[in-house]
């Protein structure tokens, strides 16, 4: 990914190799921070990504790099996009499991093979023998192994402790002991009936059994990145560019600022652009989600990733590369994913001070059955020592929070909802007010034609043709949404001779030699025409929040015609849902207060505030949370930007334009409010689904090491435990890409 610049700071994203908890993720970050330059680091476990904000002029890329090698792992700063899978590291992880499972199975034999209930399973005289043991153990202490030694000792050396020292620590414990009581038992004259005890077994199958979890996780969490590569899968590979007036295919990537593109029927458009020739319609739905294709021709805007119909396009491309919407949308799911929410910030915080704790835990429970419990009795001592050290490693505990972050944000990006950061996800769960903005939110944003009321004695296609003749040379938006609402109609326009606009009262025009007024009751009553009987009908209409508009032909009444900015289709669902939520609804307008009590009466709420200007929308903001709501603020992310800002939540109905991207904390891309209380049912699932995640993470170590303490946990169950608890609480966060929100 390239830097991201802010000021005088680049954001970067780097790929961290070698983590294996949190503890390690820790480290890093703060490592990172103490750099002198460094703004801020954070590090995530799950995604195994560091995101770096610096000063190029005070520290380099390469210094960023040199400090996490200096640490004991591994930096590469990003320069494709996210969701690539690492198969050649999950290549090598599935060679050495194999080779750890097969050198552990015989091993695995011996063991059961000395349980009184396995009396009739066969076991290999030779499967017995110390020596084969060890060799089989040796492989897969230190080849298959070796990480865990080389982390363990970085880790340490750094003045810190991960997961590996825990394991380092619990194998070789298993391995040395057994390494001495074989030379021990062959000093003393080796007899095949006599054979020691030996916990060769116990080092390889937990060594076995944590790589058999590490890749569960490494599986599980290429799937927590499902959202971006489908988001990926979107871009198109190549496009057709006119460059000396021959047309040539190239990598999209080569396309620059300013080429022409030529797009044919059912192909992508590859870049953001603009329209110079041709006429189509263009499919929209995989970023805005309008269902029906969206006619185009020349000087409109298309976005790259939507497919063309049925026509040819020659587009100038205005945006490319990162600049386009989509690598912006996809840029805003990757810093969502790879940030942290504060809940995950205590989880990393007990997590670097869990591996001191629980080997000072284990050291004395070894004291404690040396001397006390069974003195003398080494064999017992140690089993249990190494059991707390393997089941309290606290790797379930690090994948908690951001596996879940990134699901619950990974599925909000596929129903169009853009959470710029885990936090404002976690956030969002606590929202109790809802202030919504009524143009282009509650209502569609544009009037359109919503009643025509012909007097008796007219024709309803007569008077229309007359009224289209008169509006369609009118720029008002009232004018333009009635001659769009005669010409669906299917009836053509009459000729205007002559057209006069009157502003505030309305239009004068001669069409087809007659004389046509169109405006208000004082238009019609300064030019003598008499129409007091129909203005209660007028009245009505007003009160229902409509702008209705008098007609007179030749100075006779002739009719009424009324125009709306109409409620969105999913407005009356939604603001139904947001209440079964317990959310209080209120929406605020610059709007007088009739239109504004009827537009809201149609969709169901009941709070409204009229005649609120632009900058007094962030005061009503800041009331509510006086009172002590939560707020989030819903606007189009342009004039609504002080609100949006001021508010706990700001949410953008938009189509992932850059100023709502940047305004607001939320962008609701398909621009219906459906998105908002999907948003919310998210955010709240997602910070259960957490929650569920530490309970079990945290009650698994803190059960588990009393019950290995009293010696009723054999190490390997303890190994098989452990590596159980990473895989379901991974396995529990992919439940969120499979969340059903109700439409």
């Amino acid at each position: 990914m390239a830097p991201v610049e802010s000021n005088d700071h680049d954001q970067t994203t780097f790929d961290i190799t070698g983590m294996t908890c949190a503890a390690c993720a820790n480290r890093i970050e703060k490592g990172l921070n103490k750099l002198p330059g460094v703004a801020s680091a954070t590090v995530n476990f799950a995604m195994e990504t560091a995101r770096v904000e610096y000063a190029p002029s005070e520290v380099s890329a390469q210094d960023i790099e040199r400090k996490v090698e200096q640490l004991g792992y591994a930096a590469a700063e990003r320069v494709e996009s996210a969701a690539v899978e690492k198969n050649p590291e999950r290549q090598g992880q599935i060679r050495k499991l194999v080779i750890s499972a097969l050198l552990s199975l015989p091993l695995f034999w011996s063991m059961v093979g000395h349980f009184s209930f396995t009396s009739w399973l066969y076991v290999p005289e030779l499967f017995m023998n110390p020596w084969f043991q060890l060799v089989l153990a040796t492989p897969v202490q230190f080849y298959i192994g070796r990480s865990f030694y080389v982390s363990a000792y970085k880790a340490l050396r750094n003045g810190g402790a991960n997961m590996d020292v825990l394991i380092a620590l619990g194998t070789s414990a298993a391995y040395f002991y057994s390494l001495y009581a074989t030379v021990k038992w062959e000093a003393e004259g080796s007899s095949m009936h006599h054979a020691p005890e030996l916990y060769f077994e116990t080092s390889a199958i937990l060594i076995t059994l944590v790589l058999l979890g590490k890749l569960f996780e490494t599986l599980a969490k290429g799937r927590t990145s499902e959202a971006i590569k489908s988001l990926m899968g979107l871009r198109a590979k190549t496009a057709t560019v006119i460059r000396d007036d021959q047309e040539m295919i190239i990598p999209v990537e080569q396309v620059v600022k300013g080429d022409i593109v030529m797009i044919r029927p059912g192909e992508k458009i590859p870049v953001d652009g603009l329209v110079l020739e041709g006429a189509s319609a263009v499919d929209e739905a995989m970023l805005t989600g309008e269902s029906l294709p969206v006619e185009k021709s020349a000087g409109d805007n298309v976005i790259g990733a939507t497919i063309n119909g049925n026509g040819i396009l020659k587009v100038q491309a205005t945006k490319v590369g990162a600049d386009t919407a989509l690598a912006q949308i996809i840029r805003v799911v990757e810093e969502a994913q790879g940030s942290k929410a504060q809940i995950q910030r205590v989880a990393d915080v007990i997590s670097g001070i869990f591996v001191p704790i629980v080997t000072g835990i284990a050291v004395l429970a070894f004291l404690v059955w040396l001397i006390f419990i069974k003195p003398g009795d080494l064999t017992a001592a140690l089993e249990t020592a190494i059991a707390i050290l393997v089941i309290a490693c606290p790797c379930a505990l690090g994948l908690a929070t951001p596996t879940s972050i990134m699901a619950g944000s990974g599925r909000a990006a596929e129903l169009g909802i853009l959470f710029k950061g885990g936090e404002h996800l976690e956030q969002t769960h606590k929202v109790d007010a809802i202030i919504l903005d009524k143009t282009g939110t509650v209502t569609n944003g544009k009037p359109t034609l919503t009643d025509i009321l012909v007097a008796d004695d007219k024709d309803e296609a007569g008077f229309l043709r007359l009224v289209g003749g008169a509006e369609q040379l009118s720029e008002h938006p009232l004018a333009v949404a009635i001659a769009d609402g005669i010409r669906e109609r299917g009836i053509s326009f009459g000729s205007a001779e002559s057209f006069e606009a009157l502003p505030g009262f309305g239009i004068r025009a001669i069409v087809e030699g007659k004389s046509v007024l169109i405006g208000t009751r004082r238009l019609l009553e300064e030019n003598g025409v008499h129409a007091e009987n129909v203005y209660p009908v007028m009245n009505r209409l007003e009160e229902a929040g409509k702008t209705a508009m008098l007609v007179a032909v030749n100075e006779q009444y002739a009719g009424i015609i009324a125009a709306a900015d109409t409620i969105k289709e999913s407005s009356v669902s939604a603001v139904g849902r947001l209440k079964e939520l317990g959310i209080k609804v209120i929406m605020v307008t610059g709007d007088n207060e009739r239109t504004a009590l009827a537009i809201a009466a149609q969709a169901g709420i009941e709070h409204v505030l009229a005649e609120v200007l632009p900058e007094g929308k962030a005061e009503e903001v800041k009331k509510l949370q006086r009172q002590g709501h939560i707020v989030a603020m819903v606007g189009d992310g342009i004039n609504d930007a002080p609100a949006l800002a001021t508010a706990n939540i700001g949410m953008a109905i938009g189509t992932g334009t850059d100023v709502a991207m940047e305004a607001a904390d939320v962008t609701l891309m398909r621009g219906d409010l459906e998105s908002i209380p999907d948003a919310i049912y998210i955010s709240r699932m997602t910070i259960r689904n957490i929650k569920q995640n530490l309970f079990w993470a945290l009650g698994y170590n803190t059960l588990g090491i009393p019950i290995a303490a009293i010696g009723l946990l054999a190490p390997w169950v303890a190994g098989a435990a452990m590596a159980l608890s990473s895989v379901s609480v991974v396995l529990n966060a992919l439940r969120l890409q499979k969340l059903q929100v109700r439409r």
